[in-house]
């Protein structure tokens, strides 16, 4: 039996690169451990399947993000504790999921993955700071596309500044003191 019956959404937004996905699954090996309901709704992985067509236009990361909140939402009203690391760069966009969850009466936390561009960009996990210089993409949320830095999250993280695992038991004190853990 999980140790809380209560579920809710965690949404870590960041800029690419910024350690988004390696806190929430480090976070979610820790919960699982606890014999929590968790699940992990990756931003590439949405995309590959659920947000499948959509490009990178304003209006589709605004659809993009409130299918992601729809499912995050559902699941955390059934008890689940969803962490959700998407970059969701529109202010607007992650209150319209605040709003949805206030609505339902769902937990909704917004912790902000408060990483340099600069460190962003010597990470780059997946190649997209290479080709955005290198003139092969462009929208890259925080060089040629803007990102809307939270003016209020529930967490502020600064990645650089701390292991994976100071980052995610960071967020575990939070959802501690939120009782979700």
């Amino acid at each position: 039996m999980p140790t809380t019956a209560s579920g809710g959404t965690v949404w870590l937004t960041g800029l690419p690169s910024a350690g988004k996905t390696t806190i929430a699954h480090a976070l979610a090996e820790r919960l699982r451990g606890e014999d929590h309901r968790v699940e992990v709704l990756d931003g590439d992985e949405i995309r590959a399947f659920l947000s499948a067509g959509l490009g990178f236009s304003r209006t589709d990361r605004h659809t993009n993000v409130l299918r992601i909140g729809f499912v995050a939402e559902l699941l955390a009203s059934h008890g689940v504790t969803v962490l959700v690391p998407v970059i969701a760069p529109y202010a607007d966009s992650r209150e319209a999921v605040r709003e949805r969850h206030r609505s339902e009466g769902t937990v909704y936390l917004e912790v902000h993955v408060a990483t340099p561009v600069a460190v962003c960009s010597e990470r780059d996990v997946k190649g997209l700071y290479a080709k955005q210089a290198a003139g092969e993409i462009s929208g890259l949320t925080g060089i040629d596309d803007p990102y809307e830095e939270p003016e209020s999250p529930d967490l502020r993280i600064e990645s650089q500044r701390q292991t994976e695992q100071e980052s995610a038991a960071a967020l575990y004190a939070l959802l501690v003191e939120r009782g979700l853990a």
